[in-house]
């Protein structure tokens, strides 16, 4: 159990105890001493030799207090764990205090063995993998759900761990840990069906320690969703095509009701909203099925951002707001240029979609400094509230559900520029506040910017 601090009077009142123990102890030798000199100093004037006897009782106080040195020395050195020898004065003392100081860490020991026993114990029972290693990347120690789940048997101990998994994924990821928080999916090599996720943690020098837990069925069930979602938007999107067809053919009739103009016009606006999702839901398959795509092209930055600032001014026809193209930087990206359109189209159209007409003010930039380059959109709109933020990639979800169907959102925006941007290295930093504007940046790694030669 723990015990607090002792406060200054009880700590003083244990050295006076202590130094009181002392003094009995020494009181015991100097008991002895007195013994031994009176008896020395009355022999002496009684033979005539007082200095002789003196000089006797002294040697024999030493070889007393030199016996009690051997029995100390011979206890510590052949049994230490035994009762002490009685010996008094000032050595008793001596051996008292190194019994109680090995006792106590006698007592800690036990303890400490046992709350690793029990931490031990509860590793063990775990249904996920722990793996510990040195630092030099040599195996330790690992439980039994480790030896399921990824294959360690006893001839293993010693060796490194990056010789037991071996895929290529997870060697990168060993030496780059900070790239990948949320840790790494692997395919067992055990069993081809079963799906892994491990997550290293680094500790000491260069030890690791290894979770890594069974996430087949999460797996399957997000492989059924995406081939669900995968299936269902190509088969959507053939009636879709016919209805559209449809209803522009009946309108162009030259004995069109106009009675029916409106029902029509709201007929195609839900089939325009419904290709729309369907096109954004085929997308984001894609782009799943695409992450171990290369994204090397060098990307025109000058180029596509001119392009994108011609169609947000076509799209912002019919609202009306002041656009603004700052570009700051020289360097291009490396990566799919259309993926990148497509998630810089989305956050422009976002900004005008979601800023009140005529006199909304909306500035698209690229930036780079030191370490990073910045594709920006910042508006003076209706904003969002902080809120929201940590879910407004999420697919599907709407901070207003009524506005986002009048302006035609699907709510699959920001979840296509989000698994763009992590295809190439980057991440989407959103600063927004409600009714005063929002800005999106994009943010490149130093590594995603291409310096022409020519500059």
């Amino acid at each position: 159990m723990y015990e607090p601090y002792p406060t200054p009077e009880i700590s003083h009142e244990h050295k006076k105890y202590r130094y009181s123990s002392l003094w009995q102890y020494a009181k015991q030798d100097l008991k002895v001493l007195f013994f031994f000199v009176l008896v020395a100093s009355l022999v002496g004037f009684g033979l005539g030799y007082f200095w002789i006897c003196l000089s006797i009782a002294c040697v024999c106080f030493l070889g007393v207090q030199l016996r009690s040195l051997y029995l100390i020395n011979y206890w510590i050195s052949h049994h230490p764990y035994d009762v002490p020898p009685n010996i008094n004065g000032i050595w008793g003392a001596l051996l008292f205090n190194i019994y109680r100081a090995q006792r106590q860490e006698r007592i800690v020991q036990a303890e400490m063995v046992g709350l690793i026993d029990r931490a031990q114990a509860s590793l063990v029972a775990l249904s996920e993998a722990v793996v510990l290693t040195d630092e030099f990347h040599q195996i330790e120690w690992w439980n039994p759900a480790a030896e399921r789940l990824l294959g360690i048997k006893e001839v293993d101990r010693g060796r490194s761990l990056l010789g037991i998994l071996r895929q290529p994924s997870f060697i990168e990821y060993f030496h780059h840990m900070d790239e990948h928080p949320d840790g790494l999916k692997l395919q067992s090599t055990l069993d081809e069906d079963q799906y892994i996720q491990v997550k290293l943690t680094g500790f000491g020098v260069e030890s690791r320690l290894l979770l890594a837990y069974d996430i087949t069925r999460v797996h399957n069930l997000e492989q059924m969703r995406k081939d669900f979602v995968d299936n269902i938007s190509h088969e959507l999107r053939t009636p879709l095509t016919v209805l559209s067809g449809y209803l522009e053919t009946f309108r162009d009739q030259d004995d069109f009701n106009p009675r029916w103009n409106r029902a029509f016009d709201q007929m195609q606006s839900q089939t325009r909203r419904m290709n729309a999702l369907v096109n954004d839901l085929l997308l984001l398959s894609r782009l799943e099925n695409d992450k171990k795509i290369a994204k090397n092209q060098i990307v025109d930055m000058p180029s596509l951002m001119n392009q994108l600032f011609d169609d947000a001014q076509a799209y912002n026809t019919e609202y009306g707001h002041m656009l603004h193209l700052e570009l700051d930087s020289h360097s291009d990206l490396i990566g799919s240029d259309m993926e990148l359109a497509s998630a810089f189209g989305n956050l422009i159209t976002n900004a005008i979609k979601y800023t009140p007409q005529g006199g909304g003010i909306i500035t698209i930039g690229w930036h780079e400094d030191q370490t990073h380059g910045y594709f920006t959109v910042q508006d003076n709109g209706i904003g969002i509230d902080p809120k929201h933020l940590p879910r407004l990639t999420e697919r599907f979800y709407r901070v207003d559900t009524a506005r986002s169907r009048q302006t035609g959102g699907t709510g699959l925006g920001l979840a296509i520029v989000k698994h763009v941007l992590m295809q190439h290295g980057a991440y989407l930093e959103i600063d927004s506040k409600a009714n005063q504007g929002s800005c999106f940046k994009a943010i490149f790694p130093k590594e995603r910017l291409y310096q022409s030669e020519s500059l």
